[in-house]
């Protein structure tokens, strides 16, 4: 009778073991399917052309941008509205940059409320308005009473002097990329709502 109690003992002590074994192995496999399910969706955000590595040729638009420590706020408007692999299609494109200085002279707030996701839409639509496609320089623009922008609305070429006006922007510099051109400009251009 003893070593029958004996080795029930030893199998349920067994069974225990083995219990708390696969119990720790669950717990463990469904830890790491956490990170997983993480990566995943971090994947999803950063699929397409904008996030392949190339070390041959002129940088795109969005390169240009990203390697840019006057637009970081424009790169960080970019990524909110997901218009990265809009940036880098073949084009061309005319991509008007305003810099952190014409973001920082938006009224207070405007930006941090711009970058909240429920406003997405918003966002990518004045962004859009800073996209033309083409490829034209500083002088070539001087030509264009307007321009048609991606969100299909127009904005008004002005010329004063040397100075080319986008929008009310001036251009202060261009920048040529291997899909178009980048004009950094001095201003935020809000696109016209429907009353005006």
């Amino acid at each position: 009778m003893k070593t029958i109690s004996k080795c029930m003992f030893l199998l349920g002590g067994m069974l225990l073991f083995l219990m708390l074994g696969c119990g720790q192995q669950n717990k463990e496999a469904s830890t790491a399917n956490a990170p997983a399910a993480e990566n995943a969706t971090a994947a999803e955000k950063t699929k397409g052309q904008a996030f392949i590595e190339g070390d041959v040729g002129k940088p795109n638009v969005l390169q240009i941008a990203l390697g840019s420590q006057d637009h970081t706020t424009l790169v960080a408007a970019v990524q909110a509205a997901d218009l990265e692999n809009a940036l880098v299609n073949a084009g061309p494109l005319m991509v008007f940059a305003p810099t952190n200085a014409a973001f920082d002279a938006l009224p207070e707030g405007t930006v941090e409320t711009l970058l909240k996701p429920e406003n997405k839409d918003a966002l990518a639509n004045i962004l859009k308005y800073h996209v033309t496609p083409g490829n034209y320089s500083k002088e070539f623009l001087k030509k264009f009473p307007k321009l048609g922008q991606a969100n299909n609305q127009y904005v008004d070429v002005t010329v004063e002097g040397d100075d080319v006006f986008v929008g009310g922007a001036k251009i202060l510099a261009s920048v040529p990329a291997g899909n178009g051109i980048v004009h950094v400009i001095d201003k935020v251009m809000l696109p016209p709502t429907e009353e005006e």
